[in-house]
């Protein structure tokens, strides 16, 4: 019994079904003219180690958007995948919220 569980745990884990450990972020859209895939923006603040003042640095990330659902200015989490293109190693989780 314990070959047969240890083949379905390794089934769902190539399938992607363990999604608890991928890493994910969130960020806003910025860009959304390519075909099934946005850019993303990502900020985060770090502390200066000298001065202690909080520094404010992003990331662009391009993201594989399957249905091109999201639009410029939507607040959306990605999660890590395995690579897709040359920089898409990302894809949309889901959208928090719609650009007004």
């Amino acid at each position: 019994m314990s070959e047969s569980t240890e083949s379905e745990t390794a089934v769902a884990m190539s399938a992607g079904e363990d999604d608890a450990a991928a890493r994910a972020l969130s960020g806003e859209v910025i860009s959304d003219k390519m075909d099934k895939t946005i850019t993303v923006l990502v900020q985060r603040y770090e502390r200066h180690p000298l001065y202690k003042k909080y520094i404010r640095r992003s990331t662009k990330l391009h993201a594989h958007d399957e249905a091109n659902e999201c639009r410029t200015g939507d607040q959306v989490d990605i999660v890590q995948c395995r690579p897709l293109s040359k920089t898409k190693a990302w894809r949309l989780h889901r959208i928090v919220e719609r650009a007004r």
